[in-house]
Order: C-alpha cells, then structure tokens, then sequence
C-alpha cells in the first residue's frame, strides 16, 4: 500500500486572535506545524496546540518563520543567511521547549511563508536553515519544498529529507509555487485540490498549471490550515487519497 503523510501549517493565531481551526485539522492531518513564535502563534496557543496534536496522535513539526506578525510571515525581510540561521535556531529551540511542556516532541522543522519561498529558490539561505536545525538537533528531519534548494541543502546537513507538495496552490512550469496574488496561485475548491492531489501522488510529479509533470518524491501533502476552506480542502483530499488505497501516516515518528 502506498503511503503518504497529511500536514497543515497550526498554532497561526496570536494572543486573543484565532487563525483557522485547528482542533478540525488534528482531526484530520497526521502531521502538524506549529507556528513558532516570530511570524504567529505565542507560548500559550504553542502549548495548546501541542497538547492536542499529542492527544490527537498527531506528530509535530517547527514552522519557523521572519519575525513579521503584521505580514503573518509572508513578507521577505533583508536578513542575512547567518541572521536567518540564528532566527531559525531561536524558533526551534522554542518549539521543542513548548512541545516538552504539552507532553509531546518535535520531529521536523519545516520553514513557512517568504522564509520557505526565499530557502526554496536561494542555495545560502536554504543552508542556513539546514545548518540551524542540525546545530539545535541533528535527529530532526526536514520537510522540504519538493524541487527546490531545500532538498540538497538538507540532505548536505545529514538530515532526513522529506519532500512535500501543495494541495491548495499552483505550480509554475519549472516546479515552483505560482506567486500568492497570481493567477491560478491559490486552489479553493475542496475536490479540485483533492483530485489534484491523487494525480500527483499516483504519477509520482509535481503537476504544473500547464499540465506538465515534473518527477519528484512525495513523502507529504501541505493544507494551508489559515485559510476559510482548509478544513474542508483537508477531509477532501484524504477521503480521496484513501478511496484509492493510499494510506495516510506520519512522515517522522
């Protein structure tokens, strides 16, 4: 039976404001990552969110971010690599402390937002935060953007890589994330990202928006857990993925 794991970007809120509904993705996904801090999330919705993905038996992963709580993280801000990779550590070290305190432990650190976007394109900072996770604990893995610089760069560090793709956005020609504000950037409709999602995982290719496919392999599938329809893009694509005899697991126990 093919195997794949399900994951979702938790934890995004801020002191007295909510983001998304995570107690509905620990439902559903088999993996989360929970905001660190910098661009979301503070120590208690930390706490929190750790303590039911434990109860949940969903494993977690760090979601390190910019420091950009106005941006929710999704602006590049002009940090050097050595910068990045200090910021990254910082993150981790602050995850895995919260994730002890709920009972549970961290087992990935998968980077969010402009941070991942600028690590997926730019070799020096996807070390930089391949260096960072291997200082605080080279027992993590990383989960990386499929096809990009995040993969060689982990994979240079020692560390276990594994390779997502996205059930909730378009893909470029050459394999990359369509822009947030472009066309075809954002998939909102639960069975089209759900029927997407299969095709991928049963071709073993990222399918572009032009109908190419690009080889690459698929250990994880990422659901925004932000946006207004997660939830349902979420029990789409694994009701879909497991209608077709692929089983839903964690990537990192």
């Amino acid at each position: 039976m093919r195997e794949v794991d399900l994951n979702a970007d938790l934890g995004e809120g801020y002191g007295a404001y909510a983001c998304g509904d995570d107690a509905a993705m620990l439902g559903i996904v088999t993996s989360a990552n929970v905001a660190c801090g910098l661009h979301a999330g503070d120590p208690e919705i930390m706490a929190a969110t750790f303590r039911l993905a434990r109860e949940r038996g969903v494993m977690v992963g760090a979601h390190p971010g910019f420091p950009d709580l106005w941006g929710f993280g999704r602006r590049r801000m002009p940090f050097t690599p050595a910068e990045i990779e200090r910021l990254v550590a910082y993150q981790v070290g602050a995850a895995q402390a919260l994730a002890s305190y709920a009972g549970h432990r961290v087992t990935y650190v998968k980077a969010h937002g402009a941070l991942a976007n600028l690590a997926a394109a730019e070799r020096d900072v996807a070390d930089a935060i391949a260096r960072a996770v291997r200082a605080v604990d080279p027992g993590l893995a990383l989960l990386a953007i499929a096809l990009t610089a995040q993969v060689p760069a982990g994979e240079a560090q020692g560390l276990a890589v594994h390779q997502e793709i996205f059930a909730d956005r378009g893909y470029t020609e050459d394999g990359q994330l369509i822009a947030r504000g472009k066309p075809g950037a954002l998939i909102t409709d639960a069975q089209e990202a759900a029927d997407r999602v299969l095709a991928m995982v049963e071709a073993g290719a990222i399918v572009t928006a032009g109908g190419a496919r690009l080889p690459t392999p698929i250990r994880s599938i990422c659901v925004h857990g932000d946006s207004d329809h997660a939830v349902a893009t979420a029990r789409a694509v694994r009701a879909r993925l497991e209608g077709a005899g692929v089983r839903l697991a964690a990537f990192a126990a």
